[in-house]
């Protein structure tokens, strides 16, 4: 009998623990359906990208089950879209570990840990989904970046070339890197109007100065792949000018102490001259690579420029025709990549249908691709480097000392030295570049009045907006033009009526706003300011361009 009622007993309790169980499994299943609710309708929430309300959902589907895979992989998605890569990985961590064979688990794993620079622990993940499934997408510029790194140069181009994307950013970049890898420094479309932004010449006539900015400038917003051995770039637009005539800024009388040859009678006539106007501008440019060996290329390059002025002002309408020749010899020398650059070109300047300024230009250019660094908030931070050494020979055709012997010690035919060199900061994948130069150039002419030594300071950067695919770039340069001799004509006198030395400090704003069309057609903004302060009251002025462009590039 004593043992009949411990087997009832026994049977009592097992009764009572399957019974818990399968209580405690029925509430555990209601949580996880209640769980699998919530991520459904995060994930809608995240395919709207309504991040936050996403992650509420998320945070609510975790509180109920801390192991939720679903929840927890789209967690880490959320922060990946966020752009905060760093919160991605914990979410994304345990979710592998619950599934260590999900490739697409991997995938997002690896490209948090890129995100973040941590590349060492990027490359397993990535490699093993590239090993079954190449086409992924961006996956390409990934393997190949990291295989890049590890001098792996054969299979990093391999990888580049499986590449699929359809972000500008990661194409330019994949072209970028796989031109790294062949060792030939095929830099990106920003860096490589470096060398065109430290080409600026000291010598331009202030007539022609901004109309030759702005093609520098439409020339520098070109993005062509380095894949392409011809290109070819048009834009048609209108502009304003407020100063087409370089009229002087109105300034305080000069003393007169030669009534005969009194400059207030000329600089005040050329106050009151009609200078404002809308116009036309065309720009044209055509580059072709006709030699590549290896590291070795050669480029032949055509542009052409002309303006048309409204308001009776055609006798200051500017063509200008440029052709030129470019060599590169870009590849790695200890861990840094480089270009080494050789130019000469011609270029012919018209006003209003008549020569007015022709130079020869050969420069020369070193482009180094410095380490990145990392700093706090700014994250990972690329360097590039070009130093230059121009030479230029001008020739201008209007020179009053041509026929008239008591004007050659005005003539601006001579030559100019420019030593230099730029530094371009790269930040969010090149998203944001930050430049900064110094240039020193020493100018001889036959006229002893034209003779300076100059100092300048560029500074500016172009931005990738996160509006509609905007891109922004602002430029400022300051040129300090400290004259080596005296003025030698009357109507070159300073502010107290003296024929001293010249000094100007000329200030250059230049706001450029482009958004990409459809079927390779760009759109511009442009402004364009130019305060030149002088002691000589002749050249002492103040000029605003404004532009708008339709641009065409194959």
């Amino acid at each position: 009998m004593h043992n009949h009622s411990l087997q009832k007993l026994i049977l009592f309790f097992i009764t009572l623990m399957i019974l818990a169980t399968l209580c405690a499994g029925g509430a555990a299943w209601a949580q996880r359906a209640d769980a699998n609710v919530l991520a459904a309708n995060a994930a809608i929430a995240y395919d709207d990208k309504q991040y936050e309300e996403a992650l509420h959902l998320l945070n609510q589907a975790l509180g109920l089950d801390p192991q939720h895979e679903r929840s927890l992989f789209y967690k880490g998605l959320v922060y990946l879209g966020q752009k905060k890569p760093e919160q991605a990985i914990g979410p994304l961590e345990t979710v592998h570990q619950l599934r260590p064979e999900d490739l697409d688990i991997q995938h997002h794993l690896g490209v948090a840990y890129f995100a973040v620079g941590d590349y060492d622990k990027a490359k397993p993940f990535l490699d093993a989904v590239y090993e079954q499934s190449p086409d992924t997408e961006n996956l390409g510029y990934y393997v190949g970046f990291l295989r890049y790194r590890e001098k792996q140069y054969g299979k990093a181009v391999e990888a580049f070339d499986r590449n699929q994307t359809p972000s500008a950013d990661i194409q330019q970049l994949n072209g970028f890197y796989r031109g790294l890898a062949l060792g030939v420094l095929g830099l990106p479309s920003e860096a490589m109007t470096e060398l065109e932004q430290v080409q600026r010449t000291q010598a331009i006539s202030p007539l022609t100065q901004s109309s030759i900015r702005i093609r520098e400038a439409l020339s520098a917003g070109q993005i062509f792949g380095p894949e392409k051995r011809f290109r070819f770039q048009i834009s048609v637009g209108a502009f304003y000018d407020d100063n087409v005539a370089i009229n002087p800024d109105p300034v305080n009388t000069i003393p007169v102490l030669n009534p005969p040859n009194n400059p207030n009678t000329v600089i005040d006539s050329l106050r009151q001259r009609n200078t404002t106007a809308p116009g036309f501008v065309t720009n044209l440019r055509a580059d072709y690579s006709f030699y590549r060996q290896g590291p070795f290329e050669l480029t032949g390059t055509y542009s052409f420029f002309q303006t048309v002025n409204g308001n009776g002002l055609d006798e200051f309408n500017i063509q200008s025709h440029l052709g030129g020749v470019s060599g590169f010899y870009r590849g790695v020398l200890s861990d840094l990549p480089y270009q080494l650059g050789a130019q000469y070109t011609y270029d012919y300047v018209f006003l209003d249908g008549d020569g007015f300024l022709s130079r020869q230009t050969p420069t020369f250019s070193t482009t180094v691709l410095e380490p990145t660094f990392t700093l706090p908030g700014l994250g990972i931070i690329g360097n590039l480097t070009t130093f230059l050494y121009r030479y230029q020979i001008q020739k201008f055709f209007r020179e009053p000392g041509d026929n008239d012997s008591r004007f050659q010690g005005d003539s601006r035919d001579g030559y100019n030295n420019m030593l230099g060199l730029i530094h371009a900061f790269r930040l969010a994948n090149d998203r944001v570049l930050l430049r900064i130069g110094y240039q020193y150039d020493n100018q001889v002419t036959d006229g002893s009045s034209f003779d300076y030594r100059g100092d300048r300071l560029l500074t500016g950067g172009q931005f990738q907006l996160p509006w509609w695919e905007l891109s922004l770039r602002y430029d400022y340069d300051i040129h300090w033009r400290d004259y080596k001799h005296n003025q030698t004509t009357p109507i070159f006198t300073d502010r107290d009526g003296k024929l001293s030395k010249r000094y100007d400090i000329q200030q250059t704003h230049l706001v450029q706003l482009t958004k990409p069309l459809p079927n390779g057609f760009s759109l511009t903004a442009q402004y364009q300011g130019i305060r030149n302060q002088s002691k000589t009251a002749l050249y002492d002025y103040s000029k605003d361009v404004w532009t708008m462009l339709v641009t065409w590039t194959y």
